[in-house]
């Protein structure tokens, strides 16, 4: 009796070895686009490789499943974070290119904001992310003994505060087309958003407290 589907299979030697850069490229690109979508737990293996053209063995033989695929995504998110977080440019600088980012990697972008609404665990959590915000806390408080930023700001408050404003065209498109009347997946409103995020940080670095709280 037949069921109409296609049967399970391992993927053979030739299909193994045809390109598997290539192979893997599509695989990661199309689980983009799916967790962006759906999240971690919304995904399906068999979406994922519809969408990249093979067969839904590949994604386990190559990353080990679904899991696998999540954890590799999200390494690539840490180095792509890490480059735009150069301690070496000005803080502004850096903001903007964590905002022209979402246009960049919107997928990417999306997939992390699905990992941060799932307050029930199904993502995949290495604790690597944790490792990599603790370092620009100390990084904020660093800009804040150099003089780029008032002394009396919570450093993690102000990271926090900073990415919440860098995603908001991912996280609040509806919010941007209500304040500003922009479609918030527009390029070109975003590159006005980033220069206008950089030009408040720039006036907060230039900002003093109060008189009143002044020693």
């Amino acid at each position: 009796m037949t069921t109409g589907r296609n049967p399970r299979r391992t993927p053979t030697p030739g299909e193994r070895q045809r390109d598997p850069e290539r192979t893997r490229a599509r695989i990661l690109d199309a689980a983009k686009v799916e967790f962006g979508a759906k999240g971690f737990a919304g995904a399906r293996v068999s979406d994922i490789a519809d969408r990249a053209g093979v067969n839904k063995q590949l994604i386990s033989y190559y990353f080990g499943g679904k899991e696998g695929l999540f954890a590799e995504l999200s390494a690539q998110w840490r180095q792509a974070s890490a480059t735009l977080a150069n301690p070496d440019q000005p803080l502004d600088a850096m903001i903007a290119g964590f905002t022209m980012s979402t246009v960049h990697y919107r997928d990417w972008a999306r997939m992390m904001v699905w990992a941060n609404l799932d307050t029930g665990g199904a993502s995949p959590d290495t604790g690597q992310d944790d490792e990599f915000l603790r370092d620009q806390v100390a990084d904020i408080r660093r800009r804040q003994g150099a003089g780029e930023l008032p002394a009396d700001l919570d450093p993690a408050c102000v990271l926090l505060a900073l990415f919440a404003a860098a995603s908001a065209t991912v996280t609040l498109p509806r919010i941007v087309k209500a304040i500003c009347g922009e479609d918030a997946d527009s390029d070109e409103f975003t590159r006005h958003y980033s220069d206008q995020l950089a030009r408040l940080i720039r006036h907060l670095g230039n900002s003093r407290p109060p008189a009143s709280d002044q020693p």
